[in-house]
């Protein structure tokens, strides 16, 4: 074997080697391609922007598909994780839902029952009781004539320590109170109110139904996480007769 033969053989080696390389760029970039481009799953975007601590349904999402690779290992891909779920923050819209968004709905317990009643939002703590929270439910009765002519005194109880929030609905225009004129000129609206939900025994229940219905006002004092204690029988009733 001559010179140019051997050269000859050493130009085919390499351009079979460069081939080859090339060849194994090409399947890499069409890999890299194919990992961006596909395959595609399917996730959910947010319709519209959702309040801190509202319930998320199947009509506020819609479906997208998007890449694998981009989505992150908490996207919800589920439309049944969205079952008992409220936002745990505000959420935007256009947002893809991730689980650590949401949190469990708060559940009744054994025993408990929902009962809903509308807190004015003035007297009420607006805006920083949510679902999962703790409050004590107070309520005022006006004084009445009593045997003999005596007059009863106004009263404030404690209908309910330590009652658990479940849902906490929108503000409501409240019905002006019973007395009032709305015809009248110089008597004003009932304001807002806003839909409170609690889970309570049937006791407890009862007597927040008997106050929605007859006392002056039912006000709710939010509890701080992890301080829950238990108000002593005597300091549940207060009237203004014990501090003179």
């Amino acid at each position: 074997m001559n010179s140019r033969q051997r050269r000859g053989i050493i130009v085919l080696l390499l351009s079979v080697l460069l081939a080859f390389g090339a060849f194994v760029g090409v399947l890499s970039v069409i890999s890299d391609a194919e990992s961006k481009v596909g395959p595609e799953v399917s996730a959910y975007r947010l319709k519209s922007d959702v309040a801190p601590y509202k319930a998320i349904d199947q009509t506020m999402v819609e479906k997208v598909s998007m890449p694998k690779r981009w989505l992150s290992k908490t996207a919800v891909r589920d439309l049944k994780d969205l079952n008992g779920k409220i936002a745990l923050t505000q959420l935007r819209k256009g947002s893809l839902l991730q689980g650590d968004m949401l949190a469990a709905r708060p559940e009744l317990k054994a025993g408990q029952q929902e009962i809903a009643i509308m807190i004015d939002a003035e007297t009420g703590v607006a805006g920083k009781i949510n679902p999962g929270a703790t409050v004590n439910i107070y309520a005022t009765f006006a004084g009445e004539g009593g045997e003999g002519g005596a007059v009863q005194r106004s009263v404030s109880k404690v209908l309910v320590n330590n009652a658990r929030v479940i849902d906490v609905g929108q503000l409501t225009p409240l019905e002006p109170k019973k007395g009032e004129d709305r015809d009248s000129g110089s008597t004003e609206d009932g304001g807002e109110g806003v839909p409170i939900t609690f889970a309570l025994d049937t006791t407890d229940a009862q007597r927040v139904a008997y106050a929605e219905s007859f006392a002056q006002h039912v006000r709710l004092a939010l509890v701080a996480p992890g301080s829950d204690s238990t108000i002593p029988e005597r300091e549940r009733t207060y009237m203004l007769e014990q501090d003179q």
